[in-house]
């Protein structure tokens, strides 16, 4: 499946939001007019795609490194707190 030019979009903004000014949240509602749930749900499903990967494999990857080191911490987080529940 092709990428859209929103897709695009949100990678192109993924690789520099950091530069502009004000809060990421408002940034991503003001350009996509999306809820922010909305945004990280698209950009999650494009983190999977081999088409998005093409498009921007250091964003891709990088993104798909924070998010499999946030699903680790998370598990490894609950492991960890059933050990210590009697």
């Amino acid at each position: 499946m092709a990428l859209t030019e929103r897709d695009r979009a949100i990678l192109d903004f993924e690789r520099s939001w950091w530069s502009e000014s004000g809060p990421k949240e408002l940034a991503i509602h003001d350009r996509f007019e999306l809820s922010t749930n909305r945004y990280y749900e698209i950009l999650g499903e494009l983190l999977d795609s081999p088409e998005a990967l093409a498009h921007d494999p250091l964003v891709v990857r990088r993104l798909r490194r924070l998010r499999d080191r946030r699903r680790r911490e998370r598990t490894e987080g609950r492991t960890a707190a059933e050990r210590t529940t009697p």
